[in-house]
């Protein structure tokens, strides 16, 4: 009788840490990040550790690696990243990509990339607060120097580039241990 006890107290409370376990990383998970490219996004890792696993930032993963960005973004922080989505590279004009990730197009990759970038962390509540302060539009300086128009159309947030180029952010607030990541759908241009 006493193994049937200690077998049965053993089964029960094997079952009971198993439980603690999964619930505990289950109340964890409203404050997780959305998955991005069917990925999981951690916020403990930087914004390049997350980048190269999702599905959908290939090209950007490629763009910045050729561009020699790859230290920056793995670096302390915070930054806000405009990240495109590989369709969204396919906007581009036929060729585009091919020739900015040439090694003699670095400069002007450099700039793309970079505009895309916002010192600081600013999640989608301080961006659509900045909106609301600015009579519906706040400006954003990148770390290339140029300017980002960020305005509500509905309750999406649109980012329109210096060229009058215009994106969508269609995943917000992606936590990085360096700052954060909001998913676009068009490519950003820099003047």
């Amino acid at each position: 009788m006493n193994k049937l006890f200690i077998g049965i107290f053993a089964f029960v409370v094997t079952v009971f840490v198993g439980t603690s376990n999964i619930s505990a990383q289950m109340m964890g998970m409203k404050d997780e990040n959305p998955m991005v490219g069917g990925a999981a996004m951690y916020k403990t890792k930087d914004i390049v550790d997350n980048a190269v696993n999702s599905a959908d930032h290939t090209t950007l993963v490629a763009a910045v690696k050729a561009a020699g960005l790859v230290e920056t973004l793995k670096g302390k922080g915070p930054f806000t990243v405009f990240a495109p989505v590989n369709s969204a590279f396919e906007k581009l004009p036929a060729g585009a990509v091919e020739m900015l990730l040439k090694p003699e197009n670095k400069a002007m990759l450099t700039k793309v990339l970079t505009y895309h970038v916002v010192a600081g962390s600013f999640d989608s509540k301080s961006i659509v607060a900045a909106i609301k302060r600015g009579m519906g539009k706040a400006e954003f300086t990148t770390v290339a120097g140029g300017k980002l128009w960020a305005s509500l159309d509905g309750n999406r947030v649109i980012l329109a580039d210096e060229k009058g180029g215009r994106s969508i952010v269609t995943i917000a607030d992606v936590r990085q241990s360096n700052g954060i990541i909001h998913v676009i759908d068009t490519v950003l241009l820099p003047n």
